[in-house]
């Protein structure tokens, strides 16, 4: 490239000289230094590539120019910037965390502030002291005027879980009984040490336990043939699998029995056998206690089964159907304010209605099985 002379001749331009020579195209736009030989066939000298596809004096330059590039330029104090696109988009990116920061030192604010506040406990509705149901479905209309007059002394031993259920039935069944003649004992494991009345009672001959079981005898045949007539009865309150847990961890309730002679009536000759105390009932009523999902048709709830035992005792069906009434009020009351009927697990099995699938576990798997061929389980 030329200069222009004041004469209007093109000339070489004013920093060409012999002792410097021309700068060469090279590679990526950069320029390299060396003699050029215009000479036709004249072997070219090859340039020394860098990493970077530059020679050594190119690279240096471009890092110099780079360096440049980097430092900022200075402007006067009035000067304004124009935003490029990206420029304002990456403004904008950063202004997002930092907004994330502020709200998220907002929350914190705000949720400090929150423990501060007065917690104010939740009222519950009142009861009635004596069927410790809510005072507007208060059940004492359909309770006796006076507790019924037994000779038999109740000890329900109850879980801890069926302690808080809104529906549970020993406070209807305590509040039909005398209070000296219904004793409720909550808890799971039972001793000598922890409970010594508890443990009295069980070593009595005239004490039973409610249970069903192979070893369980029937309680109206058992009266019959016991010389030493049951004077008191225990009953656990809870699931079957409570129950079960309550009966086979507590030795206190399978005390052995010294053997007695005694003569059966119907055979008419005397036997020696060990006198138990678990008995169950052999009983074809069905659970009126619909809301609740019994195992089996047969299975009933604790009322239940204290009504029907203590009339056994007491050999009076009166207290059965006293005892029943404020149950059938409970649900009666229930079903008709949402409440469904709850079918036994036995009868959804036989009818394939049971909504869940069955159980992989063989050993849940077979009580199924049992369930559905009316075995006792």
């Amino acid at each position: 490239m030329g200069s222009f002379l004041p004469s209007g001749r093109v000339g070489p331009p004013p920093w060409a000289s012999e002792n410097r020579p021309p700068y060469v195209a090279c590679v990526h736009g950069a320029t390299r230094r060396g003699p050029v030989s215009t000479a036709r066939g004249a072997p070219r000298r090859q340039p020394d590539f860098n990493a970077h596809g530059l020679t050594g004096a190119s690279a240096m330059e471009s890092q110099k120019e780079a360096r440049t590039l980097q430092k900022p330029v200075a402007r006067p104090p009035g000067a304004s910037r124009s935003q490029t696109p990206n420029d304002k988009e990456r403004r904008e990116g950063s202004a997002v965390p930092a907004a994330a920061a502020l709200g998220a030192e907002a929350d914190d604010d705000s949720a400090d502030g929150l423990w501060e506040l007065p917690v104010e406990p939740a009222e519950r509705r009142p009861e009635c002291t004596r069927c410790s149901r809510p005072q507007k479905v208060c059940l004492c209309p359909f309770l006796p005027a006076h507790p019924l007059h037994i000779s038999t002394h109740l000890y329900i031993i109850q879980h801890p879980a069926e302690e808080n259920k809104v529906l549970r039935t020993v406070p209807l069944l305590a509040a039909c009984l005398p209070q000296d003649k219904c004793k409720v004992k909550i808890g799971r494991r039972f001793s000598e040490e922890r409970d010594p009345e508890l443990s009295t009672v069980c070593r009595k001959s005239g004490t039973l336990i409610l249970y069903p079981g192979a070893e369980a005898a029937n309680l109206e045949e058992f009266i019959l043939d016991s010389p030493v007539y049951p004077s008191t009865i225990i009953i656990i309150d809870g699931t079957w699998s409570q129950a079960k847990d309550i009966f086979y961890k507590n030795s206190l309730f399978r005390h052995p029995k010294q053997q007695e002679d005694f003569h059966l009536q119907a055979r008419k000759r005397a036997l020696t056998r060990t006198v138990t105390m678990q008995v169950q009932l052999k009983t074809s009523i069905s659970s009126q206690y619909v809301i609740r999902m019994q195992p089996t048709n047969r299975c009933l709830s604790t009322l239940e089964c204290a009504a029907v035992a203590l009339s056994i005792l007491e050999k009076n069906n009166y207290i059965q159907e006293t005892l029943l009434r404020p149950l059938q009020a409970l649900c009666s009351f229930q079903l008709q304010h949402g409440a469904q009927i709850r079918l036994s697990k036995e009868h959804l099995l036989k009818n394939g209605l049971y909504p869940k699938p069955m159980p992989k576990n063989k050993r849940k798997l077979r009580k199924m099985e049992l369930l559905m061929n009316s075995v006792k389980i």
